[in-house]
């Protein structure tokens, strides 16, 4: 195993991260389907053992993974000395806490199902502006994770990110006690979110970067054959994998790179391409073979819309961009059902793409040109259940 530096914090942390927020699961007689919370225990604890095992120093769970479930998992699969010889990172569910004293509960909660009496990483789980200004300011949690640290309770303070690049800069200069923050990227990525340029900018800050859905939630591992063959043709040995997570460890101000692993399989793959890897073992050739891909996959998408925000706010409250953005990454990725399942569960409906009445100021505004109007029929078509 490699091990990198982790911020400002005297800490070397395995190149490669346990994330259990996809552990194996089992198949419950009668449902006719897999339940997130309902895991294949010893097989999970068999993973999550065994990573250690291999040197795999840091293990990432949260409050509402796996229905609840996972952090009892984790729990158990760090007994029997394991504790001691791995850090534990877990995130306090901020949409849960509707009054300051939620936050003391629910941490109480967490150490009880993680069987420790400290939690070594605590993050504050999924931060956007909204979150940020109208629960973690409004109800001072800030100072509670102070209180927390001093009491013992935990030992580093951070937060994961699923917003924007300019809230995320907010979030990061609005307190000087951050030790590290969790930001979703990948090759694909390097603009969405935090992005290429919020990395470098926390890194400077002296803060660990802790990198999550570095195969864009497995889509990554699996590309279309068109994109396939460029990684083919530049080394036929290679993986997708290996391509996705070596671009990442490429990079200086990468600390940690979590994979959500399901199988006993992945856990060996992930370890030896961890094994191998390092800051710079990325040449011109390979960095141009990441940026051909990217380049493809931008190709794929079927609506040419940039994301530039033009053409809202929209008077029928559709959010323009986000439906051609889950459209598109369905498209590109081949993974229509995931695009269904990111429309109905994850999204507003009163943002739907079914709510345009086709007033036409939106085409109006695009500097694209896009036949908008059309668009919106065409996605809520093919993604409405």
């Amino acid at each position: 195993m490699k091990y990198r530096a982790f911020g400002k914090i005297d800490f070397k942390v395995s190149a490669l991260g346990f994330g259990a927020m996809r552990l194996p699961t089992r198949e419950v007689q009668g449902a006719g389907n897999r339940l997130d919370s309902n895991i294949d225990e010893p097989e999970a604890i068999r993973m999550i053992r065994h990573a250690i095992d291999m040197g795999v120093n840091y293990v990432d769970t949260a409050y509402g993974y796996h229905g609840g479930q996972s952090e009892i998992l984790v729990g158990k699969a760090l007994k029997d000395g394991y504790r001691s010889r791995t850090r534990v990172a877990t995130k306090s569910p901020v949409w849960l806490i509707k009054e300051p004293a939620d936050f003391d509960r629910l941490l109480d909660e967490q150490l009880s199902k993680l069987q420790t009496e400290y939690i070594d990483f605590y993050l504050l789980h999924s931060l956007n502006g909204h979150s940020w200004q109208d629960t973690v300011l409004k109800h001072d949690l800030l100072s509670r994770m102070e209180a927390a640290k001093k009491a013992g309770k935990i030992r580093h303070m951070g937060f994961s990110f699923h917003g924007d690049h300019d809230s995320f800069v907010k979030i990061v200069d609005r307190f000087d006690k951050w030790d590290f923050c969790q930001i979703q990227y990948n090759y694909i990525d390097i603009e969405n979110q935090a992005g290429m340029k919020g990395l470098k900018y926390a890194a400077s800050k002296g803060l660990a970067v802790v990198i999550m859905e570095p195969l864009l939630g497995g889509r990554l591992a699996n590309p279309p054959k068109d994109v396939r063959t460029i990684m083919e043709e530049a080394d036929p040995g290679k993986s997708p994998v290996g391509w996705a997570l070596d671009w990442l460890w490429n990079q200086p101000e990468v600390s940690v790179v979590l994979s959500g692993m399901s199988t006993i399989r992945q856990v060996e793959e992930n370890i030896a391409l961890a094994a191998k890897s390092g800051v710079g073992k990325l040449g011109k050739r390979e960095l141009d073979v990441v940026s051909r891909v990217r380049k493809k996959y931008g190709e794929r998408a079927a609506i040419p819309c940039t994301g530039c925000g033009y053409c809202v706010p929209c008077p029928s409250n559709v959010a323009i961009p986000r439906n051609f953005s889950i459209y598109n990454d369905g498209v590109i990725h081949d993974d229509l059902d995931g695009a269904r399942i990111a429309y109905n569960n994850f999204f507003s409906k009163e943002n739907h793409a079914s709510n345009c009445v086709k007033c036409g100021a939106c085409e109006e505004k695009c500097p694209q040109g896009i036949e908008i109007m059309d668009w919106l029929e065409k996605v809520d078509k093919a993604l409405s259940k």
